[in-house]
């Protein structure tokens, strides 16, 4: 693929925190153990007010998008200004805004006009939506995107528990709100280069996992479940033989990152793939599933960690069913 480099990575959660006691406290069939025998999530974070979901159970999902604390546009401009500072650049160095994920604000105007309008830029933008995997499908379509700007910013604002049904157990125990932001560039270099993307689909899947354009999130869990650790353990599986050959020659290590929807999940595919711990980033244990940002805010919560000689590989699964992989090489060969 030609070069494609990332200058800087943002994330941003709001403050509102939904731990397992509140969601015992609501009554629902669930508790501690029982979540964390499935899923393995103690934490989430919202854009719903607590005592909202405690009242209503955000049965009215019209309801919910007058109760959220922050809009998409707003979880994305914060994101992006982090991402913004991180690449050494202002706003006003942005000539393109790319978004996209599972859960859309509005289906018209795009949320990436939206976001450019809260960053005060006037700037094309444009949607690209590919439910969880959509940062995937962002860097593999930008990849060869012709007439890019220098400097392009990728937001997936994913404030999905807007949908949640928290009468419902097996889906409210599962979801938490983030944003991911990315700073990108096919003309000017840096150090975290993406090397290679990937983006697939199987069709025939397609009623796995929904959201209604007004209803409630909903998905055949056990489905889904088999579908992820079978394609993204297969999909890590053609991508590390060159991480590893690569990471060896410059002397780094091998970073996986994957979809953070289900902390067992993450870890079969792991010790599948002989991935030690230390190797394996994730972030779902105390931010649940925030959709296609999941594995964007994982690698911002690491920038600092970033050394030149490692190899991350980035595979994530989503609705459609749809699936993505990135790998970014950090550092000169």
């Amino acid at each position: 693929m030609p070069p494609l480099y990332i200058h800087g990575l943002g994330s941003f959660h709001p403050e509102n925190v939904i731990d397992n006691r509140f969601l015992e406290e609501l009554a629902i069939g669930t508790n501690d153990e029982w979540i964390l025998e499935r899923v393995g999530i103690v934490e989430r974070r919202t854009v719903l007010p607590l005592d909202y979901i405690r009242q209503t159970k955000n049965q009215d999902v019209r309801a919910a998008e007058e109760a959220a604390l922050y809009s998409n546009a707003e979880t994305a401009r914060l994101a992006a200004l982090q991402a913004i500072s991180r690449a050494r650049l202002k706003p006003s160095d942005i000539g393109l805004v790319v978004a996209g994920g599972c859960c859309p604000q509005t289906t018209t105007p795009a949320e990436a006009c939206r976001i450019a309008a809260a960053l005060d830029l006037d700037v094309p933008g444009f949607d690209l939506n590919s439910a969880c995997s959509s940062f995937g499908a962002h860097l593999h379509v930008l990849g060869s995107y012709g007439g890019m700007p220098p400097y392009a910013l990728v937001v997936s604002p994913e404030n999905t528990t807007r949908v949640v049904n928290y009468a419902d157990r097996a889906t409210a125990v599962l979801w938490g709100d983030g944003t991911s932001a990315a700073v990108i560039s096919s003309s000017v270099p840096s150090r975290v280069r993406v090397a290679a993307t990937s983006l697939d689909s199987s069709p025939a899947g397609h009623r796995a996992v929904t959201i209604p354009r007004v209803g409630h999130f909903g998905q055949d869990g056990s489905t889904v479940q088999r579908f992820a650790i079978k394609t993204t353990s297969a999909t890590l599986a053609s991508l590390l033989p060159a991480a590893r050959e690569r990471a060896a020659r410059m002397g780094g290590r091998v970073r996986f990152v994957g979809h953070q929807a289900n902390k067992m999940m993450l870890e079969a595919v792991a010790r599948r793939a002989n991935i030690e711990p230390i190797d394996h980033w994730s972030n779902v244990v105390t931010f649940g599933n925030t959709g296609a940002a999941g594995a964007p805010t994982v690698m911002s919560q690491h920038w600092d960690e970033f050394t030149d000689g490692d190899v991350i590989v980035a595979v994530v699964v989503g609705a459609g069913l749809t699936w993505a992989s990135v790998t970014i090489e950090i550092g000169d060969d």
